[in-house]
């Protein structure tokens, strides 16, 4: 069953008007689903419980998202349900579904929230969706005993109602009480005003590194061709394709085309290299001698 289609409305009224399946004809198509992948059999098991994700995804509006990515996420934890569901358990499907779209549907908003201030532990999850209705009934019942909590007493029962350490509930409310703003906005009222992004660090290399590295790279070009040069014709070829390759030669390969053996290949190779070690690290004493 599509799961788009929110903004016109014809999603929802498809599901209203799905079947209501019994007990008995649930549990049949979720064994053809389990047994023998029936593909029918799974799309009328969702399709007759999509109302049932719908339903649920309209109780997370308050958090922003918008409707049809909530009823996208709802349906997709009614599939992840309908794949592990076990129907030999006696459990009707839509009992277990609730968790898996539940699920889906908070993952997401967590995720949307923002980018930044919000966490995916089981303590922060709890906490972002439960925060502001315990804090709110903590506030009640401490008015009608006639109460008055400060910000640290009320955090402290929030924690405790909750099960979280106390320094999850202090993080997450200042994760909620905070809002996003563009990195493009001014630092001032006035139009001229310079970018907040132009305040912050560079992390790109810097010009005196850039210098340095185009410096010793070509240093280290001109060290490589002398050693390069320093090798037979041979060597030369072995070590192009073994190692200057984008999709480096095989041994047995090269054996083939030399007429050699992969043995061979082999120690004409370690021989090349230990030229080229023996090159780089003289011309390596030229230039600290040099220097000295």
């Amino acid at each position: 069953m599509a799961l788009d289609g929110y903004s016109d409305g014809i999603l929802p009224r498809r599901a209203m008007k799905a079947e209501l399946l019994d007990a008995e004809t649930e549990h049949q198509l979720a064994v053809a689903w389990r047994d023998r992948r029936d593909e029918a059999a799974l799309h009328r098991l969702v399709t007759a419980y999509m109302r049932l994700a719908i339903s649920m995804a309209s109780k997370f509006r308050r958090y922003g998202a918008p409707m049809n990515d909530l009823i996208q996420e709802a349906g997709l934890g009614l599939m992840k349900a309908a794949e592990k569901f076990d129907p030999d358990r006696g459990v009707r499907f839509s009992t277990y579904a609730v968790w898996w779209i539940k699920a889906s549907i908070q993952d997401y908003v967590m995720r949307n929230w923002s980018m930044v201030r919000t966490g995916s532990t089981s303590s922060q999850k709890a906490l972002f969706f439960n925060m502001r209705r315990v804090q709110a009934r903590l506030e009640r019942e401490a008015e009608a005993q006639g109460e008055r909590l400060d910000g640290h007493q009320l955090r402290a029962r929030i924690a405790r109602e909750v099960g979280v350490p106390l320094h999850d509930v202090e993080m997450m409310e200042g994760r909620l009480a905070g809002s996003d703003f563009s990195l493009n906005a001014t630092q001032s009222s006035d139009d001229e005003g310079r970018e907040w992004i132009e305040a912050l660090e560079d992390d790109g290399p810097q010009a005196a590194e850039t210098v340095a590295e185009a410096h010793d790279a070509r240093h280290l070009r001109i060290w490589l061709g002398k050693a390069m040069g320093a090798l037979t014709p041979r060597e030369r070829y072995i070590v192009g394709e073994r190692k200057l390759r984008a999709e480096p030669r095989t041994l047995e390969s090269l054996g083939e085309e030399l007429g050699l053996s992969k043995e061979r290949i082999r120690q004409l190779e370690a021989q090349a290299f230990a030229k080229m070690r023996k090159s780089l690290e003289d011309q390596s004493q030229e230039v600290h001698h040099f220097l000295a």
